[in-house]
């Protein structure tokens, strides 16, 4: 199915069921933020491609996921933070800017991954994740519940907080189901740490 969605984008990486907290100051972002609060249109976090200038079109990159909001709260400094939880995967069709330069996308919503119970060969993973997620306050505040047996949410998660290029985040993330992913992961974990 095809719809209207904003874009934020950004060099961070959200899946479905991922959770991402923003700082909001620039006027168009607040617009899309307000935009979507009313029910006028929903927007989707998009990856940015390091390798292109600013202004060339593949800067934004074609994978994208449709976004809802979970919380919002004034930060100490004055500006709105807001806390969104990804809930689609979908295609970037046809882009452009309206007057103050917020991107618009004509998208096509893809299909997610379904949940897979996690097998033992990836159970290194799952540990792994278990002891970031208690080194790290905030990213546990993310996820106080942890889907640790779903291959799914494991391979979405990992591919979020992995340090590699959105290229190969956007090529693992399109994969038809998370064990594929998860097996490529096992590998680049092995050969880059």
């Amino acid at each position: 199915m095809s719809k209207q969605l904003a874009l934020f984008p950004l060099s961070s990486f959200i899946l479905p069921g991922g959770k991402m907290r923003l700082r909001l100051f620039e006027k168009r972002y607040i617009r899309l933020v307000k935009e979507a609060g009313l029910g006028k249109r929903g927007f989707a976090m998009a990856l940015l491609n390091p390798f292109v200038t600013q202004q060339h079109k593949d800067r934004i990159l074609p994978l994208a996921t449709e976004v809802e909001i979970a919380d919002f709260e004034q930060l100490a400094d004055g500006l709105l933070g807001i806390t969104v939880k990804g809930i689609g995967r979908v295609q970037i069709n046809q882009r452009w800017q309206e007057e103050d330069s917020l991107n618009i996308a004509q998208v096509t919503e893809l299909d997610s991954w379904p949940e897979i119970p996690l097998g033992p060969r990836y159970s290194d993973l799952a540990t792994s994740l278990s002891h970031l997620l208690a080194e790290y306050p905030q990213l546990q505040q993310l996820y106080p519940q942890p889907q640790l047996d779903n291959a799914s949410w494991l391979a979405s998660r990992w591919l979020e907080l992995m340090p590699m290029q959105p290229g190969l985040k956007q090529k693992l993330s399109a994969e038809h189901d998370p064990l594929t992913c998860l097996e490529a992961l096992q590998n680049w974990l092995e050969h880059n740490t």
